[in-house]
């Protein structure tokens, strides 16, 4: 009778199933569930952002955005909503509230494709909050800090205005030129154009008669030949021929006293 030798690999893959069989079925198990986990959170996920999209699209004053955020937190909607309620906060002038709500869209949004447009957002807030430094502030760290993007040339074109109130024109003249240079397919280079047109160059400060003045109370013997004083032009000297002649003497006539008699 023959018998298997411990070599056999039909005999090693059936003693390894018979130890291993139970790891082996918990591994499959698990890994099914992970997949149905993963299938369903992808179905509540989905349904979540239907919902909240839907909750969005009846959405029409402040409260009901806010009502979106708070039920429906890092959905799109959501993102949507923050938006949507800064715009309301701002049309009421409550710009500070404005501010924090597209602050806290930029911080749970760090990558949403209209992060730029919020931070532009809240540069002109501040600019209606009366704080115009702040503004330019704003304004000049957008263009640094994502200077491709579609913001760039429009915190740029929105610095010019501000530095021109502050009275720096040739700071606004090299701003509208940045944009002319930058972007000059964006639609805000004609907008450069026409600023770059107005705003004249600073005209260069007058030059200073530096010429000395004529020195006075000095003795003429100390006096230079060039700061004596000019003489008056004297009267021009007639030619002889035509100078007036002198009226010749009147004599006095002896009076003739009468003779007595």
């Amino acid at each position: 009778m023959p018998t298997l030798s411990s070599a056999d690999p039909v005999l090693e893959t059936q003693v390894f199933w018979d130890r291993h069989k139970k790891k082996v079925f918990a591994a499959l198990v698990l890994a099914l569930l992970a997949v149905a986990a993963w299938g369903g959170n992808r179905i509540y996920s989905d349904r979540r952002d239907a919902t909240a999209a839907n909750l969005l699209t009846t959405a029409k004053t402040a409260a009901e955005f806010q009502k979106v955020i708070a039920q429906y937190p890092g959905t799109p909607a959501a993102g949507s909503a923050c938006l949507f309620l800064a715009e309301e906060q701002r049309k009421e002038k409550k710009f500070q509230e404005a501010n924090a709500t597209l602050q806290s869209f930029v911080e749970k949004y760090p990558t949403h494709e209209l992060k730029g447009a919020a931070r532009l957002a809240m540069a002109a807030n501040l600019e209606s909050l009366g704080k115009p430094d702040e503004a330019l502030a704003a304004y000049q760290r957008l263009a640094t800090d994502d200077p491709e993007g579609f913001g760039a040339p429009v915190a740029m074109i929105s610095q010019v205005h501000i530095l021109q109130e502050k009275n720096q024109i040739e700071e606004a003249r090299r701003v509208c030129e940045t944009i002319l240079t930058k972007y000059r397919e964006s639609p805000v280079a004609n907008e450069a154009q026409r600023h770059l047109r107005l705003l004249k160059p600073a005209t260069p400060p007058e030059v200073a008669n530096t010429a000395p003045a004529p020195v006075t109370n000095v003795p003429s013997f100390l006096l230079r030949p060039s700061d004596l004083p000019t003489a008056a032009p004297s009267a021009p000297v007639l030619p002889a021929l035509i100078q007036p002649t002198a009226a010749p003497p009147v004599r006095s006539i002896p009076r003739i006293r009468p003779r007595k008699r």
